[in-house]
């Protein structure tokens, strides 16, 4: 009988044997720090349709609810250059404790182990 696995493993460019899913949450995503969110900690932010398609584009970052569906949006779907524009570090931080249940677990995690002051506000 003729065993489907050769032994060969491959190994990619981030030092793992597991190709990169498509559909996957890279680091490579992220802002090297979190000093580099310079989204704004006031006002009114309109969102493009490519990130917010679908229901409500103009968010009051005065409105906790709307704020955490703001980042939500911009957390799942943004680009690094989405991140910069429109994420905030204070509010990332302040808020970080119930926005990390509100994404899924791919980019929760990618997160916090980027920046493990992420972690500790959610542990304060």
């Amino acid at each position: 009988m003729l065993s489907r696995h050769t032994g060969v493993v491959a190994e990619y460019a981030d030092g793992s044997d597991r190709a990169p899913s498509r559909w996957g949450y890279g680091a490579e995503r992220l802002p090297v720090t979190l000093d580099e969110l310079a989204g704004p900690g006031t006002g009114t932010v309109e969102l493009p349709l490519e990130l917010a398609w679908s229901g409500l584009r103009a968010f009051d970052l005065g409105n906790v609810k709307l704020l955490l569906g703001l980042y939500r949006i911009v957390l799942n779907n943004g680009s690094r250059d989405d991140f910069v524009r429109y994420l905030n570090r204070e509010h990332l931080l302040r808020h970080w404790p119930i926005l990390r249940k509100m994404l899924g677990r791919g980019v929760r995690e990618t997160w916090e182990e980027a920046f493990p002051e992420l972690r500790r506000s959610s542990a304060a």
